[in-house]
């Protein structure tokens, strides 16, 4: 059985609502799944899964949240080469710019991203939603 992790920090709670939609799609496609906030969650961890998805708003300047998830996620791209990982936000202003320049930064580490990311505008709807567990699913 594949093991996904959905590692996420939320603000409003609009991307903890997306790493849900994440790990229920990754659970539906038969994976076991964590599902932990970036807190709880640190680089040696990476190596227990097949599959990470990494979850994330725009913060600033569209840009990733800085003092909590990007240190983590700093010290897990040499981990993660090699792995089927998937990037997910949530935004309430500007264009998804910060997705783009966190794709550009995964990819440029190499990694290889299973699924293209999936930027939502506040809370996930209903399709948002389906393409969270297309996401997650492709994880598996």
């Amino acid at each position: 059985m594949s093991k996904v992790a959905v590692v996420y920090w939320s603000g409003t709670g609009n991307t903890e609502a997306c790493a849900q939609a994440v790990a229920a799609g990754a659970e539906a496609a038969g994976a076991s799944v964590d599902l932990c906030s970036v807190d709880s969650f640190d680089a040696a961890k990476t190596a227990d899964y097949d599959g990470v998805a990494l979850g994330c708003p725009a913060m600033g300047d569209e840009e990733l949240e800085d003092s909590e998830f990007q240190p983590v996620y700093e010290e897990m791209k040499a981990a993660l080469v090699g792995k089927k990982v998937g990037l997910f936000g949530s935004y309430g202003w500007g264009s998804g710019d910060w997705m783009d320049s966190w794709k550009a930064d995964a990819e440029g580490a190499g990694i290889s991203l299973a699924h293209d990311p999936v930027i939502v505008n506040e809370a996930p709807d209903d399709d948002a939603e389906a393409a969270l567990k297309e996401l997650g699913a492709a994880l598996v």
